[in-house]
């Protein structure tokens, strides 16, 4: 017996078969292409990301300066280290490099006719131990202007006890006190003795290591130191 093809029956296939693999039924693709759809990112996540990208730029900058600094830090401190290293070459260099004074002005130095030296004691007693104070003054007398060394080394103090002298102002070094002096200027200076002696020193040494005279009578006087001639009257006084 001949069988029959139903050709409704295939077209009913046919129809299933594209309501398989079509939208319906088939598996799903993005595009014509058959790539991947770009996943859509909300503004939520979007706002995430940027703060992140943020926090993660802030750090590094972080990061950055904290060496910088380190590095800045470090080399200060080598620097500072070496300055101390060298510091007594680098001072013995720039005291050698700098010039002595040098005297430019045309005025004259006082000479031993141009001034007279004045001293006059705050009392006429002082205990063992103490100090007396003197008023020192320098008159200048000449007819034309002059210069003259008014500190403790060139107007010095001295302090003798008989023929013994006991104290000179002058053992240590003290700065040039250069004074321009016309006629009737007057230089009026406090100058205090401790009550001790140095006159036996070799060398300039601290004051607190001085020996305190004893009680006596004792007697002190100005000189000037570039020109020994110039004297003040002696003043008496007394310690004990």
């Amino acid at each position: 017996m001949a069988v029959q093809r139903n050709t409704s029956g295939a077209r009913t296939a046919r129809g299933a078969g594209t309501g398989a693999n079509g939208p319906s039924g088939g598996p799903a693709r993005n595009d014509r292409s058959g790539k991947p759809r770009k996943r859509k990112i909300s503004k939520k996540q979007q706002a995430i990301y940027r703060r992140r990208r943020i926090v993660a730029g802030t750090v590094l900058l972080l990061i950055i300066a904290l060496i910088v600094f380190c590095v800045y830090s470090l080399g200060r401190g080598i620097g500072a280290v070496n300055t101390m290293i060298h510091h007594d070459e680098v001072y013995a260099i720039s005291r050698d490099a700098t010039p002595a004074p040098k005297k430019v002005s045309n005025v004259k130095d006082c000479s031993a006719s141009d001034v007279t030296l004045q001293l006059s004691a705050a009392s006429q007693s002082v205990p063992v131990g103490g100090s007396l104070d003197f008023t020192a003054t320098i008159v200048h007398e000449g007819s034309g202007n002059c210069l003259v060394d008014g500190s403790d080394s060139g107007r010095v103090l001295t302090i003798t006890s008989g023929q013994e002298t006991i104290y000179k102002s002058d053992v240590c070094p003290a700065d040039s006190r250069l004074l321009l002096m016309a006629k009737g200027d007057k230089d009026v200076q406090k100058v205090t003795w401790n009550t001790n002696a140095n006159a036996t020193l070799t060398e300039c040494t601290d004051e607190s290591g001085w020996a305190k005279v004893n009680a006596g009578t004792y007697v002190a006087q100005l000189s000037l130191k570039d020109h020994p001639k110039v004297k003040s009257d002696p003043v008496p006084f007394t310690v004990g």
